[in-house]
Parts: structure tokens; sequence; C-alpha cells
């Protein structure tokens, strides 16, 4: 090997070597317009997804135990908590199993994310953390009142997510 020369396939600070992919998200939940932007995604981004990484994430939102409290007088079981918290888990990896076979119908393999917390900031988090550059999410299509009282995923992220975000609407 001559001296000077990287046999490494990443691109060095020169821009010697082969480029780095670029990396895109697909956020999804359970709802039909997560599944729909993933499918969407997936017919309409085809040449940015073969030149890309494809990641599938999802959240585990932060539960409220309270309820298990108050039906238990105050003394919900350790148990009975980890139990609730492991269905939550093993729903997020069934619905991540879904969203891998959806894009193995489209022969395209992605890396599964799941992460506990409060959805819309879990989703920046993760961008940040994972050097997402495109970020694809579906829209539950609520008026300005519901995102207003209800608060919008795809709203939020679009505004502070530290990369383009593709929001996809599901036709009426």
């Amino acid at each position: 090997m001559e001296e000077g020369r990287s046999s490494s396939s990443s691109t060095n600070g020169n821009g010697l070597g082969e480029k780095k992919k670029k990396k895109l998200m697909v956020a999804i939940d359970e709802s039909e317009c997560s599944h729909y932007a993933l499918e969407w995604a997936l017919q309409n981004l085809v040449d940015t997804i073969a030149n890309s990484d494809l990641c599938i994430f999802t959240v585990q939102p932060i539960a409220n135990y309270s309820y298990l409290y108050a039906s238990s007088f105050g003394a919900a079981p350790a148990d009975l908590v980890r139990s609730f918290q492991e269905n939550q888990q093993k729903f997020s990896l069934a619905l991540l199993e879904k969203a891998k076979g959806i894009c193995s119908k489209y022969g395209i393999v992605a890396e599964t994310v799941t992460e506990v917390g409060n959805p819309k900031e879990a989703i920046c988090e993760a961008v940040e953390k994972l050097n997402i550059q495109l970020l694809v999410l579906g829209s539950h299509s609520r008026g300005a009142l519901k995102r207003a009282l209800l608060g919008s995923v795809s709203n939020y992220c679009a505004h502070n997510a530290k990369c383009p975000v593709l929001v996809v609407k599901r036709p009426a």
C-alpha cells in the first residue's frame, strides 16, 4: 500500500474514497397514516432510498401509571408495572416487524429503532443522534383546533428536527 493512501471505503476529510450513504428515517406509530407514509416513501422515493440507509423508528410513549395505582388502591405491584412495560415494548417491536415486512416487499432492508419518551421529542432527538438527512412522517390530518388541543407530532418535527421533514398526508 502506498504511503498517504487509505483503503477505507468511507469518505475521509479530503474527499477521497467512497461517499457515505445518507440516512433516511420514517417514523411510525400504530396509525394507518404512518403506514401509508412508509408505503408512500417506498413507492415514491425509490432512488433516494436505494442510495440511503433506511431507519424505521417508533416511540414507546412514557406510560402514565396512575390508573394502575388507582386500580390497585395506591400500591401497584412491581410485577404489574413491569408486565405493562414489557407489553408496550412487545407492541413496539411487533410494529417495527410489520414495517420491516412492508419494506421487504420492496426489496429494502431497514434498520429499526425504538425509544421510550415523548414521541415528538424522541423523534427529533433520534434525528440528531442518528445523523438523519431526511425525516418522513405521516399526518393525521387534524384540523387547527385538534392540533392546538392534542398537539401535532408532524408539526413539531417540521419546526424542530435538524433535517428536512417530509409530511405525507393520506388522501381523503
